[in-house]
C-alpha cells in the first residue's frame, strides 16, 4: 500500500487526460446521486410496482410508442402518446392525490420528463417505473399485449 502511494503522483503526471476524465466522471456521478435524492418523484423497481399495484392501485401510465404498447405492456396500464400527454387534462386532475405511476419502453427518458411535468403540475404521488416495461419484462413479470 504504501509503495501504491509513493507511485501516485508520478502516476497522475504521467496520464492526466486519464485522471481528468475519472474526475469528471466522479463529479457527474456524484451530482446525479444528489439530485436524484432532492427530486420530487420516485423510481420504483418492477417489485416495487408489483407492490404498489397490489396495495395502492395507482394510475398507470405508459408512454411507450403505441407499437410497442401493444406488443406488451403492465397490466393496468393506459396508453398515451408522450405529444398527447398533458397533467392538466380534466382526467388526469381527479388522480392528483393517487398514486401515479409513468413508464415508457426503457426508462431513457419520457417518463421522467412526465414525471417533472405531473409534479410541477401538483400531483402529489408521482413514481416512474425505473428500466420502464423492459425491467417489467426482465423481471419475468405478466405483461398484457393489444390495446388493452
Amino acid at each position: 500500500m504504501n509503495d501504491v502511494l509513493h507511485k501516485l503522483p508520478e502516476f497522475i503526471h504521467n496520464h492526466i487526460a486519464l485522471v481528468a476524465m475519472f474526475v469528471v466522471v466522479l463529479i457527474a456521478l456524484i451530482v446525479m446521486e444528489i439530485a436524484s435524492l432532492f427530486r420530487k418523484y420516485k423510481e420504483l423497481t418492477p417489485a416495487g410496482l408489483t407492490l404498489m399495484i397490489n396495495r395502492e392501485s395507482p394510475l398507470m401510465i405508459d408512454l411507450s410508442a403505441y407499437a410497442d404498447f401493444e406488443k406488451a405492456h403492465v397490466p393496468g396500464a393506459r396508453h398515451v402518446a408522450m405529444s398527447q400527454f398533458d397533467p392538466e387534462s380534466k382526467d388526469l386532475t381527479n388522480a392528483k392525490e393517487l398514486p401515479v405511476v409513468v413508464m415508457d419502453k426503457d426508462g431513457r427518458g419520457a417518463a421522467t420528463k412526465a414525471a417533472q411535468r405531473l409534479v410541477k403540475a401538483g400531483f402529489a404521488k408521482v413514481h416512474i417505473l425505473g428500466g420502464g416495461v423492459q425491467a417489467w419484462q426482465q423481471a419475468q413479470l405478466p405483461v398484457a399485449k393489444g390495446k388493452k
